[in-house]
């Protein structure tokens, strides 16, 4: 269940990041409030998770799940780069995930 909570809390950090975009440097009171949210929930989702998943793990997947996830909304809704390196590199994050998930540890 622990890492459900966590790969929550990517998501949600996914959500804070998009929120910042739309924020446009907190001068926008909406997407500011909505960035605030979803950052709260994202660090409380990491802190749960924690309780069972070693520190530096957790941290490395919630991280490495975000990256993975906003470069791929960054393409789509920000229209940013689709290199062949730029997604050989996402997937790499990704499989430094997986590898931790699968090395055994909780």
């Amino acid at each position: 269940m622990d890492w459900i909570i966590l790969l929550i809390g990517s998501v949600c950090e996914v959500g804070w990041l998009v929120g910042m975009k739309y924020a446009e440097g907190f001068t926008r009171f909406w997407p500011t409030v909505v960035m605030l949210i979803f950052m709260i929930a994202s660090v409380g989702c990491l802190g749960l998770a924690v309780k069972t998943i070693p520190a530096g793990t957790a941290y490395a997947v919630w991280t490495g799940g975000s990256i993975a996830a906003v470069a791929i909304v960054g393409v789509f809704l920000f229209h940013e780069p689709a290199t062949p390196l730029r997604l050989a590199s996402f997937a790499l994050i990704v499989a430094g995930m997986v590898g931790l998930r699968i090395s055994g540890v909780n």
